[in-house]
């Protein structure tokens, strides 16, 4: 049987444990394919997730490591983050492999919360579809929590989808859709609303070209 070819013959991981002012963990470096790396790290960062500016440099120092196959090579870190702005994070790391220059999201997100009184908190009733062309998108409730807001969806008949959403004529940032395209049940997490949003416009496309609709949620 033939073994599938690997993407990358590098793979990065973010692994950390969160205190009240510092992120403490580390990059984990792993062999993906049959031969040894040498990888050098130039720079880790955390970058916005979103449309946001880049939040600077993670702590940790410049190195060259031979990575071989199917092994775990760790570079700790310790992040302080009192000082980023509210919002939603993800750290990367910018190597070279090989000589080849490329950068590696650690996979890991996390966010530093609104200040309390700035979002909408609780749930928001819905009970409306969406026809998207041939299917209908069924949005029930919005859950809408300090960092994020969570809404289930119910693709009929099931199929990927793409979701925007705007409140006040601002984009909020989508950060996940999870989609079953079995079942089409699933869940679309984003960034948190405000409490001076009035109303968030939901709007929805499908695979098909012209396959789009919306909605708008009163949020008073």
């Amino acid at each position: 049987m033939q073994v599938p070819p690997v993407s990358e013959p590098i793979s990065v991981r973010a692994r950390f444990e969160r205190f009240p002012a510092t992120l403490k963990g580390a990059f984990i470096f792993r062999g993906e394919d049959a031969n040894p790396h040498q990888v050098v790290v130039e720079r880790a960062r955390v970058a916005s997730v979103g449309a946001g500016p880049g939040a600077g440099d993670v702590p940790i120092a410049a190195t060259t490591l031979d990575v071989v196959p199917h092994r775990d090579v760790f570079v700790p870190f310790e992040l302080p983050i009192s000082e980023l702005e509210p919002g939603w994070y993800t750290l990367v790391c910018d190597l070279e492999i090989d000589g080849t220059p490329s950068s590696h999201d650690g996979g890991r997100r996390f966010s530093i919360p609104w200040p309390r009184a700035t979002v909408r908190r609780g749930a928001v009733k819905v009970g409306r579809a969406i026809a998207v062309g041939d299917a209908t998108v069924q949005i029930d409730s919005i859950d809408c929590t300090g960092d994020s807001i969570r809404f289930p969806i119910l693709v009929a008949p099931a199929g990927a989808i793409s979701v925007k959403l705007t409140a006040e004529g601002r984009k909020v940032e989508v950060l996940d859709i999870e989609l079953d395209e079995a079942t089409g049940r699933g869940k679309v997490t984003a960034y948190p609303l405000l409490r001076s949003d009035t109303s968030l416009r939901i709007e929805i496309r499908g695979r098909r070209r012209g396959a789009e609709g919306s909605l708008v949620v009163r949020l008073d």
